[in-house]
């Protein structure tokens, strides 16, 4: 069964009515699509999130705009990080038979055995790009990294196998690594260390770029 989320239409546009709606309880949102004229709603934050939480963040719901249903998908979204509250929304109507393109988190499953090894798991990529039908857009893309060992990598190349969607991002792009064990920790340690430079100095560096979508 579809979740459903009321909404009603919003007629003003000014500071003063934004922030009368919200200190209600309720989020600012526009509802739009390619044969949908926009319009400006306004719904529960507390359904929002409740909804958000059961379909997903790429998952499809039906948006009750008075009484009139719409297939809906969250498209962006602004928060207040002080507060910890979503504070404006836009909801894509969509055409269950049509493909659409949408951004969708990475996610590792797995102990590599690099990591165990005492490798550095380096994650280059959180978001890939994916077409499908609405239905077929995945809540994220699980990576496996059960046989990556140290100075390996996965690409986007090897995801794409068996997939019941499109990645759109080229196939060598790396999605994660594992460095070589930094030299600090083996002086640390007591080990010996071989002479030379390491292969990689990049081992030295395992920071990767933070997730920029929110978490539901």
């Amino acid at each position: 069964m579809t979740a459903v989320l009321q909404a009603k239409e919003r007629k003003g546009a000014r500071n003063s009515h934004l922030t009368a709606l919200r200190e209600e309880g309720n989020i600012p949102a526009v509802l739009y699509g390619s044969k949908l004229e926009s319009k400006s709603i306004y719904l529960s934050g507390a359904d929002f999130l409740k909804t958000i939480k059961e379909v997903g963040r790429n998952g499809v719901f039906s948006l009750d705009l008075d009484g009139n249903k719409f297939d809906v998908m969250l498209g962006d979204y602004q928060s207040n990080p002080l507060k910890n509250e979503i504070v404006h929304a836009d909801f894509l109507a969509v055409d269950m038979k049509k493909e659409i393109t949408a951004d969708v988190r990475v996610v590792l499953v797995g102990d590599a055995p690099g990591v165990k090894d005492g490798g550095v798991m380096q994650q280059s990529m959180h978001e890939v790009s994916v077409t499908a039908t609405p239905n077929n857009i995945p809540s994220a893309v699980e990576v496996d990294v059960t046989n990556l060992q140290v100075n390996e990598t996965l690409t986007v190349a090897d995801i794409k196998i068996n997939r019941g969607y499109e990645i759109n991002n080229e196939e060598e792009q790396v999605i994660a690594s594992i460095l070589p064990p930094r030299q600090e920790e083996e002086i640390n340690s007591g080990e010996e260390q071989e002479a030379g430079t390491p292969e990689s100095e990049e081992g030295r560096e395992t920071t990767a770029d933070e997730d920029k979508t929110s978490e539901e």
